[in-house]
């Protein structure tokens, strides 16, 4: 059987570790068992935070809608309940938005949620 010689894959696969960790800190950057710990760790990051990322923007929108509810004299949990029982669908991301970019027709909502829930 004859001999496979392997050199010119290994380098190449090895050059484009080095490459993919461009920019990392310490050892990483140009040690390649190093960058080969640091590249299988930051891709077990960015999976995890990628469902993270939903989860704080989700909190995030609920603490603007707080904030804007209580100006509004009521709290995040009454408007929530008020705005399901005046029928009216805006999701979290929606009213997030309107509270910070336009706080007219978030009090007007508001307003309408107050009636529906009193």
């Amino acid at each position: 059987m004859s001999r496979v010689k392997r050199s010119v894959n290994t380098r190449k696969k090895r050059r484009a570790t080095l490459e993919r960790t461009k920019g990392f800190r310490g050892e990483a950057n140009s040690n390649y068992r190093r960058a080969k710990e640091a590249l299988l760790k930051a891709g077990v990051y960015s999976y995890r935070d990628r469902r993270n990322k939903k989860r704080d923007f989700r909190r995030l929108w609920i603490q603007r809608i707080n904030a804007a509810a209580r100006l509004n004299g009521t709290t995040y949990s009454k408007l929530i309940h008020g705005l399901n029982q005046a029928g009216i669908e805006l999701d979290r991301k929606v009213l997030a938005d309107l509270a910070v970019r336009d706080p007219q027709t978030f009090t007007a909502i508001a307003e309408e949620a107050k009636k529906a829930a009193a």
